[in-house]
């Protein structure tokens, strides 16, 4: 590690610390040559994740995006924001943890929506209808339909 004060390589680490959920450690140090003191701070390099959407265009992952979709969906239901934190956070981690540099939107859609489904049935028919574009009521029956289907069987 470059010394801030005098350019110098050379330092010892005095004390190392973990952040209480374990994404970043706290190094303090101190120079060899000068004797001055630092801080650094260590933490997982994160690739970028990009969306390619429906008209090609790639843009970087934005988890809240995913979060503001959901609440909107679920405006006015009981669902609480710890849960939607935990479904956003879910979505992020899978597509991540599929090691591509590339995901489709449609894929984080259908995410949403299978998550939706489970946890608030009008959420999931709202946030449906507008990740489908619905254009008439006829589609909307079509998803009733197949939700008291499923929940019949």
């Amino acid at each position: 590690m470059v010394c801030p004060y005098c350019g110098t390589k050379e330092d010892k680490v005095l004390d190392s610390r973990e952040s209480p959920d374990g994404s970043t450690i706290r190094r303090r140090r101190e120079c060899k040559d000068c004797g001055r003191r630092f801080t650094t701070f260590e933490q997982i390099e994160q690739r970028t994740l990009y969306v390619v959407k429906r008209s090609g265009r790639r843009v970087p992952f934005d988890r809240e995006k995913v979060l503001n979709g959901l609440r909107l969906a679920c405006t006015g239901r009981p669902v609480s924001a710890e849960a939607l934190e935990e479904i956003s956070s879910e979505i992020e981690r899978m597509l991540h943890n599929r090691l591509e540099s590339e995901v489709d939107s449609r894929e984080i859609g259908e995410l949403a929506m299978e998550r939706l489904r489970t946890l608030d049935q009008v959420a999931y028919v709202r946030f449906a209808s507008v990740y489908r574009q619905f254009e008439d009521a006829s589609q909307f029956k079509q998803v009733v339909d197949m939700l008291r289907k499923k929940t019949r069987a």
